[in-house]
């Protein structure tokens, strides 16, 4: 009998240590943020938002200022996962034999940003995206890399994708453009993500626009230097600091050093008129820039 209620003693203190180290593990948990991460079907983002920006489908008749519409898309999600990271922007292309086109290596290297190209077949159609960002999204719900993902598609075959991930807990959130007629992504894929939402005209007119329509001509004026940039990025805080107030300026510090997508475009469109040259598609330029106008902001604080 005696034996028998050492055994259950030790049994029942094993059951405590068990549970204490629960206890542990699950406070350490919630102390473990959020993470999430942005996947980008470039395809259907330059067919959906050349057709409702530009009116064209065509690549070759319209710019997207890229990088403009990463940050938009990162400051977006920052607002949509309030209590969550970002991992990573994962941007899907096609490419001839893989290889980088000019524009995706300067995608490739912007902060936070991972490009992942598919084959482009003589018809210019992508094969194996689809197929890379299963992958991805299944790879990192299952490795409990994220929590939430955010997707930037329309075509059905993502559909294997969105359960493979939900299949390890993540959660994945459907972004779409906005169709000036009918729909552009489709409904199977509609019905098994989590939650839906659309990105208007007002959000991608900033980012798009048709190259006979180019507000400066970048080559009609020699291209400024990096210093001379930045010295317009600090004259532009400067101004702002006057005319916008110290407060609101100080809200812009948790997100550096990135900046909300309505700032970033006004700086942007006030630093091309200084300059009198066009910032689109310069990405060392536009990186210039904010550092001039970051570094006068901290100098004031």
């Amino acid at each position: 009998m005696e034996a028998m209620n050492d055994d259950l003693a030790a049994l029942g203190a094993r059951i405590d240590r068990t549970n204490e180290l629960l206890e542990r593990m699950l406070a350490e948990v919630a102390k473990t943020p959020s993470t999430h991460a942005i996947f980008v079907d470039a395809g259907y983002l330059y067919a959906a938002a050349g057709r409702l920006v530009a009116g064209t489908e065509d690549r070759r008749a319209f710019d997207l200022d890229a990088e403009g519409l990463i940050e938009a898309l990162i400051d977006r999600a920052r607002t949509i996962f309030a209590d969550s990271r970002l991992l990573r922007v994962y941007w899907y292309d096609g490419a001839r034999r893989r290889i980088h086109t000019a524009e995706q290596q300067v995608i490739a290297e912007l902060p936070d940003v991972k490009v992942r190209l598919g084959n482009l077949n003589a018809n210019n159609q992508q094969k194996g995206v689809d197929s890379l960002i299963r992958s991805d999204l299944e790879s990192l719900a299952r490795h409990r890399a994220i929590s939430d993902a955010a997707l930037l598609g329309g075509d059905e075959d993502l559909v294997s994708a969105v359960e493979a991930a939900q299949g390890y807990g993540a959660r994945v959130h459907l972004w779409g453009i906005e169709a000036p007629e009918g729909r552009n992504q489709a409904e199977p894929l509609l019905w098994e993500v989590d939650s839906q939402r659309t990105l208007d005209l007002e959000f991608f007119k900033p980012y798009v626009s048709r190259r006979t329509a180019a507000a400066y001509d970048a080559t009609s004026a020699s291209r400024p230097t990096r210093e001379d940039v930045r010295f317009v990025g600090a004259q532009i805080a400067a101004r702002w600091l006057v005319s916008r107030g110290r407060e609101s300026l100080v809200e812009l510090f948790p997100g550096h050093p990135y900046l909300p997508g309505s700032v970033d475009q006004d700086l942007l469109v006030e630093a091309e008129e200084l300059l009198q040259y066009s910032l689109r598609g310069q990405a060392d330029l536009r990186r210039s820039l904010r550092d001039g106008f970051w570094e006068h902001l901290q100098a004031q604080y």
